[in-house]
């Protein structure tokens, strides 16, 4: 991998976002090597996926080099594939858990409202600025609603204003809101809870735990 970094651990692994000169943006490459590493790790035995990013932000949504004089098909590509990436993390057998510090933007804050459960730090905050630039963010706000309601995630796409760490626990973005220094702590905490006495059943699909006998 060139723009993420995997790393198992026990049970567990960490699918770690790795572009933070470019703020984790998600250019296609890096679309692309999300896509790769979830639907491998979902087909092995791990019970668990952290999803992180290195430096200096979470992710900041859609590489904009990336779709500077882009045409309509290549456009329509893009999307596609970042579509096709949401979906394989949601096809995870496994729970799959955002670890979120300072900002998550447009796509990147898709990906968090994509995930099943999310930690963040109180440095955190969540936007789909999109419409400030003229790019609405549609995709993103489809699976932000799923998790706030739709007069909140219209709030926020029409704004374009970012929300806090605190706002976003309370609006039910995120699980719960951790001082940075406890975020990693805090994830493998929730992890261990969530996926403790269990194992996955991939031949049974999305996400059926079992019993451990």
């Amino acid at each position: 991998y060139e723009h993420i970094e995997v790393e198992r651990d026990g049970d567990v692994v960490t699918i770690t976002m790795n572009r933070p000169k470019q703020r984790n943006a998600l250019s296609l490459a890096h679309l692309r090597e999300l896509h790769r590493a979830f639907a491998d790790v979902g087909d092995c035995d791990a019970r668990g996926v952290v999803l992180a990013g290195n430096g200096p932000v979470f992710s900041s949504g859609h590489d904009f080099a990336d779709m500077a004089g882009a045409d309509l098909e290549q456009a329509t590509h893009l999307f596609a594939v970042c579509t096709e990436m949401m979906d394989t993390v949601q096809a995870a057998p496994q729970g799959v858990i955002a670890r979120v510090h300072a900002l998550a933007t447009a796509a990147g804050c898709q990906l968090v409202a994509t995930c099943d459960l999310a930690v963040a730090a109180e440095s955190a905050a969540f936007a789909l600025p999109g419409g400030k630039g003229g790019l609405f963010c549609h995709t993103p706000l489809v699976a932000v609603a799923r998790n706030i309601g739709r007069k909140r995630a219209l709030e926020m796409a029409l704004t374009g204003d970012p929300i806090s760490a605190a706002t976003a626990a309370e609006w039910g973005l995120v699980n719960r809101v951790v001082p940075d220094g406890d975020l990693k702590a805090a994830t493998a905490e929730l992890m261990q809870r969530a996926t403790r006495g269990s194992a996955t059943s991939k031949a049974a699909g999305k996400r059926t735990f079992y019993a451990q006998v």
